[in-house]
């Protein structure tokens, strides 16, 4: 066995969880094999998503989160989505700030990763980060996304369970964003329900058949009622989310096989109208797909 798979599964050696989590983050050569020996001792941890607009507290409320699970006498692991700058790909990496007080804890794992250009909230490398936290014996896993808008809903490939946080007042936009990331909540949180309008919110939430819980994250009200609730909130079937896992890891894959240049170069041709973009497909299907089969 890998020696630094042992130490992952001695779950004590926080160190260990650290480094194989860069290997996973920069897709080393090594990470791969590291997460083929990790599956077979993964399955245990509930993966709960918290996702909802921007600036609907998440961040805080996720805090508040890590404090009541380390009271239970959890062992939490955290993966905390950031979008990454346009221009740099680098990212702002906030929600480690906001997180300082559980610093220290050894039985909390932060990470913070970069969206570095993934659609739908999250990090293509959150999956396989999920495993590795699972492996290593945190159980829940919480996955905080971006702020997300109507047809952002990723998060539902990698969570059994998804927490969408709405505050009051949000005039119009709880009816734009019905038909998007409403219908993957297991759970419905009304986040700042200290202000005017959260009653109002609740009713229009009425229709979702999951339950609904009030929060004030900033205070730590209605956490503990959150908590509860968990256990009991509907949850994906594990077949289903790995249905959803494979698709996006099979997609991920294949577009790591082709080169960004010729990604550029293929776009340039289809603008200017010398090639259409079904035989692209068509070509790189044969051509990358087949070839990777052949490995």
């Amino acid at each position: 066995m890998n020696p630094l798979v042992q130490r992952v599964l001695s779950r004590s050696d926080v160190r260990a969880v650290a480094r194989a989590a860069t290997l996973i983050e920069n897709r080393g050569p090594q990470a791969t094999d590291l997460l083929r020996e990790l599956f077979l001792h993964t399955g245990q941890a509930r993966v709960i998503g918290i996702t909802g607009p921007p600036g609907a507290g998440k961040s805080t409320l996720v805090s508040q989160l890590i404090g009541a699970f380390r009271a239970l006498d959890k062992r939490v692991g955290v993966i905390a989505v950031d979008p990454s700058s346009p221009l740099t790909g680098g990212a702002i990496l906030g929600d480690r700030v906001r997180m300082l007080e559980h610093h220290g804890d050894n039985s909390v794992f932060i990470r913070s990763l970069a969206t570095r250009g993934a659609l739908g909230g999250l990090a293509s490398a959150t999956l396989d980060l999920v495993l590795l936290l699972d492996a290593a014996g945190f159980d829940p896993i919480l996955i905080e996304t971006v702020g997300v808008g109507q047809d952002e809903v990723d998060v539902a490939h990698v969570a059994g369970t998804v927490v969408v946080v709405l505050v009051p007042n949000m005039g119009d936009d709880v009816q734009a964003i019905k038909a998007g990331i409403l219908e993957i909540a297991s759970v419905l949180v009304i986040n700042k329900a200290d202000l005017d309008g959260a009653g109002k919110l609740e009713r229009e939430l009425d229709a979702f058949s999951v339950p609904v819980c009030r929060t004030v994250a900033t205070t730590g009200a209605g956490v503990a009622e959150l908590v509860a609730a968990l256990p009991a909130a509907p949850s994906r079937d594990t077949r289903a989310v790995w249905e959803s896992r494979l698709r996006v890891m099979l997609r991920e894959r294949l577009e790591a096989l082709l080169p960004a240049a010729e990604l550029s170069e293929a776009a340039s041709s289809v603008a200017r109208r010398q090639q259409d973009p079904y035989a692209i497909l068509d070509n790189w299907m044969k051509h990358y797909f087949s070839r990777s089969v052949q490995r």
